[in-house]
């Protein structure tokens, strides 16, 4: 286990208007009912283990710290400028608070409650819900809780679920076994820390874990309010972590002995790599710029001296941004060479198309103001994803049937 240093305090992950329009009659469709057809466009185009890590800059990039972006990679082509949405179906409904989401082998889901603290699986067949068991020690709180969701890499054998959460004096991550052959609510076994000490707030607490491409555990924390942490190499708050499964920090990070992977975020909450293995996360902005960044070991990515494209020597520029309305994003997936984001003030799903690391064509947004705020996204292969609604974490304006996961296809 390994143990990080000191909590923070306020700032904020915005409300935004809902203007959702009830969804008419649902379509039979093969032998199933689909929760609703294909959407167009929503508007205009918006404004210890000794692994290597993935997504190093493209041949022609700058060094880490310096200004911009990374240079595009050697692709031609990349996707279409215009892309679609189409919804296929809903997986569930009804539910509390959704944020972390993880595929289990064979299909169902795993989904995690921020402010109830449990686990519950989803039989994607017939969309029931049950609970599989509550983590020990989740404070819930503003926008603390139970967050991210991973499964071990080793899952098939070891049945390990990962979990991010808030305690009463940290933010930390958790390793639980999962038997489902016990008794539904009692499935999970006692939590394993095996990191701590992450800064928590009221506010800004990131939440976000993955595993990479190269089976290391990667997390997005926020700076809690308290600017100075993302600038801070010292502290956890404002970074990208990137860690063994045990917690330890892996050979090849940019500093021995160090989880931190990059610095100067203000409040990650999206990870997802492409194709080609680069890693990219989506971080909110104060009042001007929320940000799409591409990830390398050891940039800076500027906050508090920086937001938006600020074009200032030794920060990382981020390859896309938006207006804070616009977007305050929180999950993201790569899917048919586009990077999809999840908008919770903006309550729509935003489609980055990219060729290599730089966009072919100008964010699209679609399902604007027609499910509420979105949370997560997760990548199901192919042209599939599953979008996660959060209507119900306190800044959403519910509706019978909230929060809900739905099905999409994407190109």
């Amino acid at each position: 286990m390994r143990y990080g240093s000191s909590p923070g305090h306020v700032g904020s992950e915005t409300q935004g208007v809902r203007h959702r329009s009830v969804l008419a009659a649902a379509v039979l469709a093969g032998c199933g009912v689909l929760l609703a057809a294909g959407c167009a466009p929503a508007g205009a185009p918006g404004a210890g283990g000794g692994s290597s890590p993935p997504g190093k800059a493209a041949a022609g990039s700058g060094p880490a710290g310096q200004s911009g972006s990374a240079s595009a990679s050697p692709e031609a082509t990349g996707p279409p400028a215009k892309g679609a949405v189409t919804v296929t179906g809903e997986v569930a409904k009804g539910l509390e608070s959704p944020w972390g989401v993880a595929e289990l082998p064979g299909g169902d889901l795993l989904v995690a409650s921020r402010d109830m603290g449990t686990i519950s699986r989803v039989a994607v067949g017939s969309g029931t819900v049950t609970r599989i068991g509550e983590v020990p020690g989740v404070a819930p709180g503003g926008e603390g809780g139970l967050l991210g969701l991973a499964l071990s890499p080793s899952f098939a054998s070891d049945r390990l679920v990962y979990v991010y959460f808030t305690t009463e004096s940290d933010n930390r991550i958790a390793r639980l076994r999962y038997d489902e052959h016990r008794s539904a609510g009692q499935q999970l076994g006692a939590p394993d820390t095996v990191f701590r000490g992450i800064p928590k707030g009221l506010v800004h607490n990131g939440g976000r874990i993955a595993f990479g491409p190269d089976k290391m555990l990667y997390a997005g924390t926020g700076e809690t309010g308290e600017k100075a942490l993302a600038q801070d190499k010292k502290s956890l708050g404002g970074k990208i972590l990137r860690m063994t499964p045990d917690g330890d920090p892996v050979h090849g990070n940019p500093e021995a002995d160090s989880v931190v992977y990059s610095y100067g975020h203000r409040n990650v909450q999206g990870l997802a790599w492409d194709k080609d293995k680069r890693l990219w996360a989506a971080e909110f902005g104060q009042n001007t710029w929320d940000e799409l960044n591409l990830i390398e070991p050891g940039a800076n990515y500027g906050w508090p001296e920086a937001e938006g494209k600020a074009g200032r020597p030794g920060f990382r520029d981020p390859v896309a941004v938006w207006k804070t309305d616009e977007a305050s994003p929180s999950g993201i997936a790569w899917a048919e060479g586009s990077v999809w984001m999840a908008a919770l003030k903006g309550n729509r799903l935003w489609r980055i198309p990219l060729a290599g690391t730089e966009p072919v064509a100008e964010p699209e947004a679609f399902l604007e103001g027609r499910y509420g705020r979105l949370r997560t996204v997760v990548a199901l292969g192919g042209d599939r994803l599953l979008l996660v609604t959060s209507e119900t974490d306190g800044r959403g304006s519910p509706e019978a049937g909230d929060d809900r996961i739905l099905t999409l296809t994407v190109r």
